[in-house]
């Protein structure tokens, strides 16, 4: 049996980062997994800076709230959950990626989830597991599952190598240059026929 597993953000969604530090006029939030690798290191940068400005769960749903998923991500999606079962594997957050969910028709998510204050203010955060994409991977072959995966940063690399077929989608071009291994796409009716053609 087959499962896809997809990235949610800069794949099916814009980068919910890089929506809350345009908003909010703070740069150095843009920062991703496409430019930090280190997850943890990433992480703790960010809740400084809402720390230090005073940010909370609040202020980021609100424009997660004005986010829409990229066009043509849930039409892609529908194709898709017609073929075969999809998962997608993030490393965003509960908290923010309800109402996403219900933009892209309620898809599974496997996600982690932040720990927040009576305040408001996020305090930390609690990963699934260790290296969640590809230990997720591991998991649902171990299922006797074949995985399928594609995203778009350095942290979707394990999962994608990891599986049968696999591909860098919409990827930076940094990670595209330095993984010249792995197969790029960057339309959704290609990622959806180079699916269909490993399924």
């Amino acid at each position: 049996m087959n499962v896809v597993c997809l990235d949610l953000e800069g794949v099916l969604v814009p980068e919910i980062w890089i929506a809350f530090a345009k908003a909010s006029g703070i740069p150095e939030l843009e920062r991703t997994t496409r430019d930090e690798p280190d997850y943890d290191k990433l992480m703790n940068f960010r809740l400084d800076i809402l720390r230090e400005h005073g940010l909370g769960l609040a202020e980021i749903q609100d424009v997660i709230a004005t986010i829409d998923p990229m066009e043509g991500a849930r039409e892609f999606l529908d194709a898709l959950r017609e073929k075969t079962q999809v998962i997608i594997i993030s490393d965003t957050f509960e908290q923010f990626a309800q109402p996403l969910m219900s933009k892209l028709g309620w898809p599974t998510i496997f996600c982690n989830s932040l720990e927040v204050g009576e305040d408001g203010a996020i305090v930390g955060y609690k990963m699934r597991c260790d290296q969640t994409k590809l230990t997720t991977v591991r998991a649902l072959q171990s299922c006797g599952m074949e995985t399928i995966a594609a995203g778009d940063s350095y942290n979707d690399l394990g999962m994608i190598r990891a599986s049968k077929a696999g591909w860098l989608f919409k990827g930076a071009p940094s990670t595209k240059a330095e993984n010249p291994d792995v197969p790029t796409l960057e339309e959704y009716d290609e990622l959806l026929a180079a699916i269909e053609s490993a399924l």
